[in-house]
């Protein structure tokens, strides 16, 4: 290795905290310090740094960081040449993708993009958002926002914005109206690409992306434990939701089989009262930090 760590840029911001829980779930504990863009972290072959999200791409593409995350918007946005890992679907809301789309106070008479034409549009993502403008032949005036873009255009300070959004509640709270959706983005996990080629720093980055989608994967599922009757069981199994099949073992009391699953958690509410149909007695239900 070209150095006797990897340097991981964590992203600071709306991002932070949803990846330091992610991070612990994986397996790393990150130790945030106040004032300090250096946090400590329980592995020995990993160096960190808080960076914004905005910028952490540049600096996984100049070599300040060797692996870091962003959004895609960002990575489109600086015209970034780094190696995308792999998708890390999460955030501080839900695990979907966000939005940045175009928006208009409420009563205001511009339903499409093309009746912007002439007017100003205000937004954070200002390159990608002239991208799309010209693409579409639509002249329009965008300029910067700084931050609160949301009360910019219910200010009349501006015609529009290009904003992002999960759910779109804090869009509809300021009276706004979306007309346009103009890109769907996810958090990344990226590499430098000299980082990329170095053998033991790639078997690192892919451990860890490994560790994460893990951590993700199990986010939606929860473990179920049961006894159930032995006699239950081959009427069971056909229809018993599972990652791949029933772990089944023999009970001291030859009746009885120990049965355990993985199963997503949406569909434990309607699982548990069947098993109970079925005999099932002792039902356990508890979390999983990673299934890989």
């Amino acid at each position: 290795m070209s150095e006797q760590f990897l340097r991981l840029g964590v992203p600071k911001g709306s991002l932070q905290d949803a990846t330091l829980k992610l991070f612990a779930k994986a397996g790393w504990k990150i130790k945030l310090h106040n004032r300090n863009y250096f946090p400590d972290i329980d592995d020995d072959r990993i160096k960190c740094s808080l960076a914004r999200a905005q910028e952490m791409s540049m600096y996984v593409e100049n070599g300040t960081f060797d692996v870091g995350l962003t959004g895609m918007d960002w990575i489109k946005e600086n015209k970034s040449d780094v190696v995308i890992v792999d998708d890390l679907i999460y955030s501080k809301v839900s695990n979907r993708k966000a939005r940045w789309v175009l928006c208009v106070k409420g009563d205001s008479p511009y339903k499409r993009p093309e009746d912007l034409e002439g007017k100003k549009v205000a937004t954070e993502l200002m390159g990608f958002t002239k991208e799309y403008f010209a693409s579409q032949n639509i002249n329009v005036d965008v300029s910067f926002s700084w931050g609160t873009t949301e009360a910019k255009v219910v200010e009349d300070l501006c015609d529009a914005i290009v904003e992002i959004t999960e759910t779109g509640t804090t869009i509809r709270a300021n009276g706004l109206r979306i007309i346009a959706e103009l890109m769907q983005t996810n958090t990344q996990l990226i590499a430098n690409k000299d980082a990329w080629e170095d053998p033991k720093k790639r078997k690192l980055i892919t451990e860890i992306n490994m560790l994460l989608q893990g951590a993700l994967k199990a986010e939606k599922m929860v473990g179920l434990k049961m006894n159930l009757p032995k006699e239950k069981l081959a009427d069971l199994n056909g229809s018993l939701p599972s990652l791949n099949s029933p772990t089944v073992a023999e009970l001291q009391d030859p009746n009885w089989l120990s049965v355990e699953i993985m199963v997503e958690e949406m569909v434990v509410r309607d699982l548990i009262p069947r098993l109970v149909e079925f005999g099932a007695e002792g039902i356990i239900e508890y979390p999983l930090n990673k299934v890989i």
